[in-house]
């Protein structure tokens, strides 16, 4: 006998409504900060509950396309990268290789930039970075981790590029790798041999010597690369 194909299941109403939606802002051309009907009128038109409108339009916002403003009404958002890139720490797991992709990754990011970060960074930038330096080598001296040092170290470096989606994509990995496995712990680093580390990419970009701060950069996270192979 032929066989008789399974019946798909049809999606959820708020689903649907979040489509509808969704071409009505673009076969209408809506623009951000233009404004939607109100809830009841959506769900008039829709012909479903205002529960539904409510619940395409909570979803909406958690990806960034609509945002309601309380008393007023809800509106079209500008696009922006940030509700993705504030859930992504949450959607990796905890396990090595995750964390190895992640470095895999920000090494990738930083490894590409390098190079026009040493031909653009201007003089704030060099200055903060040797603050936070000294602020490096002063906990290190003492024995003491300085991870927010460190972020902020790699944060300054690429600051110069005014790139606002690549400072975002730098602090979420940042997050991200710093949150598996609790791994400062796991590879328990030096804190004299880390600052030094950031000492001599730093010393690399004063230079201006973009092929020996990739050099340095990649030493950097060579130690980490053994630990996460088993070869430490």
């Amino acid at each position: 006998m032929r066989a008789i194909r399974p019946l798909s299941r049809p999606p959820l109403l708020h689903v649907s409504v979040q489509e509808s939606l969704k071409a009505y802002i673009a076969d209408g051309q809506l623009q951000p900060g233009a404004p939607l009907p109100p809830e009841g009128d959506l769900a008039h038109q829709l012909g479903v509950s205002r529960n539904s409108v409510r619940e395409a339009i909570k979803a909406l916002e958690s990806v960034g396309i609509l945002e309601t403003r309380r008393g007023i009404g809800v509106f079209v958002r500008g696009f922006s990268l940030d509700p993705l890139l504030d859930h992504l720490p949450y959607g990796l797991g905890r396990e090595l290789k995750d964390v190895g992709d992640v470095l895999q990754i920000r090494c990738t990011l930083e490894f590409g930039l390098i190079e026009l970060c040493v031909q653009t960074i201007g003089e704030d930038d060099l200055i903060a970075l040797r603050r936070t330096l000294d602020a490096m080598r002063a906990k290190a001296e003492r024995g003491e981790a300085f991870a927010e040092e460190d972020q902020a170290f790699h944060m300054l470096l690429f600051h110069c590029l005014g790139n606002p989606v690549l400072d975002r994509l730098i602090e979420i990995f940042w997050v991200a790798f710093h949150k598996a496995s609790g791994f400062f712990r796991m590879t328990n680093p030096d804190p004299i041999a880390t600052w030094r580390d950031h000492e001599r990419i730093y010393e690399a970009v004063v230079a201006r010597d973009a092929a020996e701060a990739r050099v340095r950069l990649e030493r950097h996270y060579e130690g980490i690369k053994r630990v996460l192979s088993g070869k430490a």
